[in-house]
């Protein structure tokens, strides 16, 4: 897939005022400083699509991003919470869990994992509720330029070895760097192989 336009549609914490078109979506979420930005940069090729800040955990909205006309890319707030009192905490527990439960749109939701790091609860916990909750999602290990292969693929060992203690079958995963593109097309090559399954139903 080669992505030829990207343009920002709308940003809003109401599922009921998301993009009413039927077009597929593909959310991306993450810990706080996981690198999400970037990666959604790298990925459509437009530089400033998504912001990039030094502050972390600054994406509070849901912000819907329409690529080709064809499908959303979905920037969803960070289930990490940086620096949060406990309403804004709950107010983007809210926004998360209520687009994840309820958007039927929502065709496959991207799982930000900083690869520089081992197994973190926090990420392996909210994995597990995603599939108790049925919804359909990959991992992708960002960061991969930060620290040598060895540790990368030690690290991705590491996270796949312990959700087999939950799962009997690992959902699809990508490992990224933002900084040489690594893993683009394969990401764009997955979503394409959706996309057009879904247009053969």
């Amino acid at each position: 897939m080669k992505i030829t336009t990207a343009e920002f549609i709308i940003s809003n914490t109401d599922v009921s005022k998301c993009p009413q078109t039927g077009l597929p979506e593909y959310a991306f979420i993450g810990r706080s400083n996981v690198g999400k930005s970037s990666l959604i940069n790298m990925l459509t090729g437009f530089r400033k699509l998504a912001m990039t800040s030094a502050t972390p955990g600054k994406t509070l909205l849901i912000n819907h991003f329409l690529i080709n006309k064809q499908w959303y890319l979905v920037d969803l707030p960070g289930y990490g919470y940086a620096n949060r009192s406990k309403k804004g905490i709950a107010d983007i527990q809210r926004v998360i869990g209520s687009y994840l439960e309820n958007r039927m749109e929502m065709t496959c939701l991207f799982v930000l994992i900083d690869s520089r790091h081992e197994p973190q609860k926090i990420d392996v916990d909210f994995m597990n509720w995603l599939g108790e909750n049925q919804v359909p999602f990959a991992i992708v290990f960002t960061k991969a330029d930060k620290q040598s292969k060895l540790k990368t693929d030690s690290n991705v060992k590491a996270y796949l070895e312990k959700m087999k203690e939950q799962w009997e079958e690992l959902p699809p995963f990508f490992i990224t760097s933002s900084l040489n593109g690594t893993g683009k097309d394969e990401m764009l090559a997955y979503i394409d192989s959706i996309n057009a399954q879904l247009k053969k139903k």
